[in-house]
């Protein structure tokens, strides 16, 4: 049965800990130099309107060690980029792979591509959300903190596609989340609403310091993102006073732990002491998005109990 992944909430609970389960497993296999062809046969086509290195290289390794292939595909090199239907590649990339991933401006253009296709299709970023990324978080959380119930975690600068997917996934986790965000840059209201409807804890401030007050972790994110170079320096003023520092994180649990999904602007969003800190779980963080992505694929593909024989 066809199931996409194009929202943090197209999984439910019980899905999450199984995902988390098995890209902890996946882990300890990678490291101890056992790599289970469970996907062997299989083929992901990973479509890129935006440029990528984390996404990228994740997934296309990861179908690699899970026996499968990846296929690097440019819009630049796509009929879709000379005005193809988008529902048209979806129904011939159905005929030739096991699933799609999509790295896109828009998130219509996913759920249009996942409409037509009959393959699982799989959000790797959009305006709107980027639920892997938000996988690779829970599960680097999850690694460090057993009980993700209540824990309070704090988002300091741009409401943006990541902050969107932290905020949904909090009905997953339990998690409590605070957002700093200057004024103009704040989440989408419809998906507080959604959040809080399905029961998510979120809180909103202009203040980081009183976002990361006693917060047991901190999230922050480029203040510039790709599609807003143009407005570079407008932003830059803006996020002014959001930098995630040595005094900002003095002010957090002292066994407060920070991530960032990068890339990362050193002595912008984040200082380089705290980046590089002992604090710091950001380079476990970039790691975690090879093995959640392919747990992901695993319970996308119904191979999951593959990795137990």
């Amino acid at each position: 049965m066809k199931k996409d992944f194009i929202s943090i909430l197209d999984i439910t609970e019980d899905e999450l800990h199984h995902i988390l389960a098995d890209a902890i497993q996946l882990k300890k296999l990678r490291q101890a130099g056992t790599l289970p062809e469970i996907l062997k046969g299989k083929s992901l086509a990973m479509i890129f309107e935006k440029s990528s290195t984390r996404t990228h290289i994740s997934f296309e390794v990861g179908m690699n060690e899970l026996g499968g292939h990846a296929l690097f595909l440019s819009t630049r090199d796509l009929q879709i980029g000379r005005g193809e239907e988008i529902r048209d590649t979806a129904r011939v990339a159905s005929r030739y792979v096991s699933a799609v991933m999509i790295r896109a401006y828009k998130q219509s253009t996913i759920e249009e591509f996942a409409r037509y296709a009959t393959i699982p299709v799989i959000n790797g970023l959009s305006d709107r959300e980027h639920p892997c990324q938000l996988l690779a978080d829970i599960m680097t959380i999850n690694e460090h903190v057993k009980d993700m119930k209540r824990l309070r975690v704090a988002w300091i600068g741009d409401g943006n596609n990541v902050c969107n997917s932290l905020i949904l996934s909090s009905a997953l986790t339990g998690m409590d989340v605070s957002i700093a965000s200057p004024k103009g840059y704040a989440p989408k209201r419809d998906v507080l609403d959604h959040a809080r409807e399905i029961g998510g804890t979120i809180h909103l401030s202009r203040s980081p310091e009183d976002a990361v007050r006693d917060a047991d972790i901190i999230m922050t994110d480029t203040w510039v993102s790709m599609g807003d170079e143009d407005k570079r320096e407008e932003r830059i003023r803006a996020f002014s006073g959001y930098t995630v520092d040595e005094h900002l994180i003095r002010l957090a649990s002292p066994d407060a732990r920070v991530l960032h999904c990068l890339p990362a602007h050193r002595g912008e969003e984040i200082s380089e002491g705290v980046i590089d800190g002992s604090q710091s779980l950001v380079w476990e963080e970039t790691e975690n998005r090879l093995h959640a992505q392919k747990a992901l694929l695993l319970s996308l593909l119904k191979k999951r109990e593959g990795i137990y024989r």
